[in-house]
């Protein structure tokens, strides 16, 4: 019997084995693990993306109008699979077809398809094309989709004011279409002809006028405000002319001069930058930890009084000051004002059995296409319109780029590379086999 028990310890620890790998197999079914360790997290969406993804209380049909082979991509099918295999990872009841536009045009006809690979997501008896396929499309078309208001969001115009459809340097163009993105509808509002802000505004974006404001633009902008108007007010380093009137209604202070901040000289940021480092609690500011770009910021203030209940969103230049100098780069304790300042507020009051809501930056310029691409300067400006037009839920960080992973080398670095994996590496595991062999040889000599 002792002859067979090592025989038996074998089968048994076979058996424990075999019984052990079962048992993880059934774990692994029934709770799947995954971690992405590349660099980019490739195989994983962005937080903005899962986000969208939970605002979706319901299936999701996502119909692609495709040929099995394209001629530039080859298989399209398997690419497409693969990247909504990503969001159904996170979603389980987003549906995948395909539909070939080769044998069934009168479908493609219906739909109104134009491209190969063109997708179509459903979601409530709404619908979303898409013509390009990554991760930024897709996302801002789910939250399109979860965004059930019709919103329009009107901005001044006719005096000089950065347009939210513009193309120019100081134009908000980049911030307009990621409104539109977002579902929003846009369009220019000209007081001196319409003869009142539309009652169906959900908000009105003001950016600073070249020219003075007429009084009955300014008596027409005061009735928005009186009567329970949103306002996204953006504030620039120049006189008022003639909203001075908004100021007051709204409690408002505006110090003169500019802010420095040396922390953004710190950085070799230029002299007119005020970073934007610290956001005390709010819904616009919840889980945003990303640094924010003011240029000529001007510092804000609001009266404390029953009227608004104000909160600071953004502070700034905590070792800086406001100075009227431009070019001020020491503090000069008799016509400067010390830092922290505040660089844009919410106020809220209820009217009409309603919350009203208004925002006020002291920087135009932080959302101009020329600077709205530093740090989070687009992101903080979509959490404030979401949260202007109470959807809250749908304030989120927007899905980005992935970084740029590629690996540039030089003749000689690729040269060294080949040499050692394709020469030197089997050299070294022939002398280290070489090594164990003469080792047992002469070890069973002795």
């Amino acid at each position: 019997m002792k002859r067979f028990l090592p025989l038996i310890n074998r089968i048994v620890s076979l058996l424990l084995i075999l019984a052990a790998a079962g048992a993880l197999f059934q774990l692994a079914a029934r709770y799947p693990v995954q971690w992405d360790v590349t660099q980019n997290a490739l195989n994983s969406l962005e937080p903005g993306s899962v986000d969208a993804l939970a605002l979706l209380e319901g299936p999701v049909k996502i119909t692609v109008y495709a040929t099995e082979q394209d001629a530039q991509l080859g298989d399209i099918r398997k690419l497409i699979r693969e990247f909504v295999a990503l969001y159904q990872r996170y979603k389980h009841d987003i549906s995948l077809n395909f539909v070939d536009p080769v044998k069934d045009a009168e479908a493609m006809r219906k739909a109104s398809i134009r491209n190969n690979g063109e997708m179509v997501v459903e979601f409530e008896g709404r619908s979303e094309h898409i013509t390009t396929l990554n991760e930024q499309t897709l996302s801002s078309a789910l939250l399109r989709l979860a965004h059930s208001k019709d919103q329009l969001l009107m901005y001044l115009g006719g005096h000089g004011e950065r347009k939210l459809e513009g193309a120019a340097n100081h134009d908000l163009g980049e911030f307009g279409k990621r409104l539109k993105q977002l579902g929003y509808r846009l369009s220019s509002l000209n007081l001196t002809i319409a003869p009142e802000v539309p009652a169906n505004t959900s908000m009105l974006v003001l950016s600073h006028p070249q020219t003075r404001l007429m009084p009955g633009e300014v008596k027409k902008l005061l009735r928005y405000i009186d009567n329970g108007g949103n306002l996204l007010w953006l504030v620039d380093a120049e006189p008022l002319r003639g909203l001075e009137p908004l100021a007051e209604k709204l409690g408002i202070t505006i110090m003169p001069g500019i802010v420095i901040d040396p922390a953004a000289q710190d950085m070799n940021a230029p002299l007119n930058w005020t970073l934007g480092a610290g956001y005390p609690p709010h819904a616009i500011t919840r889980n945003f930890d990303l640094i924010t770009v003011f240029p000529d910021a001007r510092a804000l203030s609001a009266e404390q009084d029953d009227t608004w209940e104000a909160h600071t969103l953004v502070e700034g230049a905590a070792r800086g000051w406001v100075s009227e100098n431009r070019n001020s780069k020491r503090f000069n304790k008799n016509r400067d004002i010390p830092g922290p300042v505040d660089l844009a507020l919410a106020l809220l009051r209820s009217v009409n059995d309603r919350e009203q809501r208004i925002i006020v930056v002291g920087s135009g310029a932080f959302l101009a296409n020329v600077y709205s691409g530093n740090g989070g300067n687009l992101d903080l400006g979509i959490n404030m319109v979401n949260w202007l037009a109470d959807e809250e839920r749908l304030i989120t960080v927007q899905p980005h780029a992935a970084k740029d992973a590629r690996i540039t080398l030089s003749k000689h670095q690729l040269s060294a590379i080949s040499v050692s994996f394709l020469v030197l590496l089997p050299l070294l595991l022939l002398a280290v086999g070489t090594l164990q062999w003469w080792r047992r040889k002469h070890q069973g000599d002795a």
